[in-house]
């Protein structure tokens, strides 16, 4: 048992006083005892915080390695400019995951390995990409291709029209009309001057507001924003996005169409933001080469078309889809506990990424703090009673789909609450996912016992920025495949940087925009909460089971006629 009810009276687990199915209580007897656990619903939170006294001598030798000895931006160098993009099925990612092992086995660590789920699909890789405005005068174009979209065979060269196509009717309309074209799928985007900063922190008011939240079931405003649909696109479900995505690429193929464009969605100054064009499902339909480019170029093309002046395209794409292995990987590895080697302690990130860029903050950056956790940890022979086990997920792109596949396969299924055995011997997971910034606090994820807990462990880092503790969730990222089986999971609080600006999803996701200090920061936190985690005398309390959620059922695509 855990949590409140564990310190009450009995009373507060037996039936209410006076109920016809349950023992009669004297009448006078019942304030007394109402009084009682009124006063310790009042003194839980003191007691459990006393009981949290964070090993100061242990805090300082952990802040000591990881800014004097870092190696997580070395770590971050493997991960983007070696290994990277690492879209899941593709050689990039397989390649980090295995320099990921290896890096853990040098350092010590046992059981690693890449521990197989699936099936993901099919994998994607860009070979060559080349784009250029032709005529009325010579430029190039930047952008790149959409994962999932054919090459082009050799260089391809063609007319452009736009064609703007949301709904079933718009494709009748285009109907004959794309053969041999170079569709502009949006419409231009207008652009203005930057007038806000594409860098920011969290201001003390801010986090303070944040701290000051009361209800724990919206996601959390504070957190990382999720990126809007591209421009027309229906806000529904990603079931019934991809189903229309399917629908327009077996439209847009069999009508001929050379290749199609759209513009960055958000931003300008040259940053493309894009993900998918096709499918990793070998079923669904292919695309024609698809690519993103930046706003300004798009625009350049769109004007052109507008005043009737003569416009070519260029274009040399050399993609690779890889269908023999449609299964995926979680990279595992452990420090094994000294004295409850069973019982364990969980840390994170999501190794997947996209490919305009090469995947530095989304999610390079927690891969490289959580690898440096582990070394710290292990370099510092700290002896740890719980077994801690790295994860670096990957399918997470497309769903979270390695950590929820982990997750049932360890823990149990969300969808019937149906438990295993590893369920009662996990603390806790903790996830770092949210870009460069420097660690600023902690989400609850609703779990309000975790509050003084918290608040202990982050004392020893107040100098560093680190106090906010807030009840709200925030989604989007694999600590929500943990809390889904009521396991605690939890991502931190970090500062925004450029991340919603400038890389998340972007060509600007690489290397020079991580933030050494920040990483340095997260990783010493990072490492202390772990350790405090694994060296606590009992588990980290939990909330109550969810009910479980089978999956919804989605209407089957109509029949073409």
């Amino acid at each position: 048992m855990s949590g409140l009810e564990e310190w009450l009276p009995p009373a507060r687990v037996q039936k209410p006083a006076y109920s016809p199915a349950g023992p009669q209580i004297p009448r006078d007897k019942i304030e007394p005892m109402r009084s009682a656990r009124f006063v310790l619903c009042l003194l839980f939170p003191i007691w459990l915080a006393a009981q949290e006294k964070p090993d100061l001598s242990v805090v300082q030798r952990i802040r000591a390695e990881a800014f004097q000895n870092s190696r997580v931006m070395e770590n971050a160098f493997y991960l983007t400019d070696v290994y990277g993009p690492r879209l899941t099925g593709s050689p990039g990612l397989q390649a980090a995951a295995e320099w990921a092992v290896k890096r853990m086995q040098a350092w010590g660590l046992v059981h690693t390995n890449l521990e197989p789920w699936g099936p993901f699909g099919r994998g994607w890789s860009c070979q060559r990409f080349s784009a250029h405005l032709k005529e009325p005068e010579y430029a190039p174009l930047i952008g790149f291709a959409r994962p999932w979209s054919p090459g082009t065979n050799g260089a391809v060269s063609g007319q452009p029209v736009l064609a703007v196509i949301r709904t079933a009717a718009d494709m009748a309309k285009f109907k004959g009309k794309l053969k041999g074209k170079i569709v502009l799928l949006e419409q231009p985007r207008p652009l203005r001057p930057e007038t806000e900063l594409l860098t920011r922190r969290f201001t003390d008011a801010e986090l303070a507001q944040e701290a000051l939240a009361s209800d724990p079931s919206p996601a959390s405003p504070f957190a990382f924003p999720i990126p809007p649909p591209l421009p027309g696109a229906p806000p529904v479900s990603r079931e019934a996005r991809e189903r229309f995505r399917n629908q327009l690429n077996r439209f847009l193929t069999e009508e001929g169409v050379l290749l199609t464009l759209i513009p960055s969605p958000r931003m300008n100054g040259g940053t493309v933001f894009a993900t998918a064009a096709g499918s990793r499902d070998p079923k669904d339909p292919l695309p024609p080469p698809s690519v993103a480019l930046t706003a300004e170029h798009y625009n350049r093309i769109a004007r052109l078309l507008d005043r009737k002046i003569p416009v070519t395209l260029e274009f040399d794409i050399q993609n690779r889809f890889y269908e023999q292995h449609p299964d995926s990987f979680t990279v595992v590895g452990e420090i094994p506990g000294a004295g409850k080697p069973d019982d364990l302690v969980m840390l994170g990130g999501h190794l997947d990424s996209w490919t305009g860029g090469t995947g530095a903050t989304d999610n390079a950056a927690g891969c490289a703090v959580a690898l440096e956790v582990v070394r710290i940890l292990k370099s510092l022979h700290l002896n740890m009673p719980r077994t801690v086990r790295l994860a670096l997920w990957t399918g997470e792109e497309e769903g979270l789909l390695g950590s929820k596949a982990y997750v049932k396969a360890h823990f149990g299924d969300p969808e019937s609450m149906t438990l295993r055995p590893e369920h009662a011997k996990l603390s806790g997971y903790f996830n770092l996912d949210n870009g460069t910034g420097k660690i600023r606090g902690v989400y609850l994820q609703g779990n309000d016992m975790m509050r003084p807990i918290f608040e202990a462990w982050l004392e020893p880092f107040r100098d560093l920025g680190a106090s906010t503790i807030t009840i709200r969730n925030t989604g989007g990222t694999d600590h929500l495949s943990f809390d889904a089986v009521g396991l605690p999971g939890f991502q931190f609080i970090q500062d925004p940087v450029e991340y919603a600006t400038r890389t998340h999803h972007s060509n600007m996701d690489v290397y020079d925009r991580l933030q050494p200090g920040d990483l340095m920061q997260a990783s010493a936190i990072m490492a202390s909460i772990v350790y405090d985690a694994a060296t606590r005398s009992e588990m980290l309390p939990r909330k109550p089971l969810p009910k479980p959620q089978p999956k919804k059922k989605e209407p089957k695509e109509p029949e073409e006629r």
